[in-house]
């Protein structure tokens, strides 16, 4: 009598598959956000014409990416595989499974939570300096791509790996454009997709009258 094997339980790697998805949307998610930041850097035309919402929706993007990060590695923990532990996820090197292209993801998921973070606190450090340290969102975006095609398992999906790798010429030519059209220095560091700040009314009204 012939026994059929029993076929596997998707529920027993429920953990690893949530992991996966949500890396997945992490990494969709920091794509679109480093892309939409790059061409609202440019400043053009429909971009200075929608500056707020743009501004708001880039928000969205780089908060939700770091919310599915972070889903990322706490649904690592649940794993009985792979059984990461706190130090694995948090700490570049602590993981055993390719522990290099882990640790690069572990730092861009860092990484990123600074940067993204830091647009709260640009008052504090000053917008120059918010602004020099934000274009690390491209080291982010890069090591977070190497993560995804050394440590994933979907990496070799055409699904994935299609538009992952047709993200990375795009990127690139967003930021080769920044380059050669940098922006002047502004005297009052006010970004240039940021909405400038309302004039007092009786600094309007005397400015008016003279």
């Amino acid at each position: 009598m012939i026994v059929a094997a029993a076929a596997p339980d998707p529920l027993q790697h429920g953990w690893w598959l949530a992991s996966r998805a949500a890396g997945a949307v992490a990494l969709l998610l920091v794509t679109a956000s480093t892309v939409l930041g790059l061409a609202m850097a440019l400043r053009p035309a429909w971009a200075r014409r929608h500056a707020p919402r743009l501004v708001t929706l880039h928000e969205q993007l780089s908060l939700s990416a770091l919310g599915a990060i972070a889903v990322h590695g706490v649904t690592l923990l649940g794993d009985r595989w792979l059984r990461p532990g706190l130090a694995g996820i948090a700490l570049p090197g602590a993981m055993s499974y390719r522990p290099l292209f882990t640790s690069l993801g572990v730092v861009a998921g860092w990484l990123l939570a600074v940067l993204g973070l830091s647009y709260y606190a640009r008052g504090r450090i000053g917008v120059r300096r918010w602004r020099a340290l934000h274009r690390l969102v491209l080291l982010a975006y890069a090591l977070a791509v190497v993560h995804t095609l050394g440590a994933g398992t979907d990496a070799v999906s055409a699904w994935l790996r299609v538009p992952l790798l047709a993200s990375i010429p795009l990127v690139l030519g967003l930021f080769a454009l920044r380059v050669v059209r940098r922006d002047p220095p502004n005297r009052k560091g006010i970004p240039p997709m940021s909405p400038r700040p309302a004039r007092p009314a009786r600094r309007a009204r005397a400015e008016t009258a003279r």
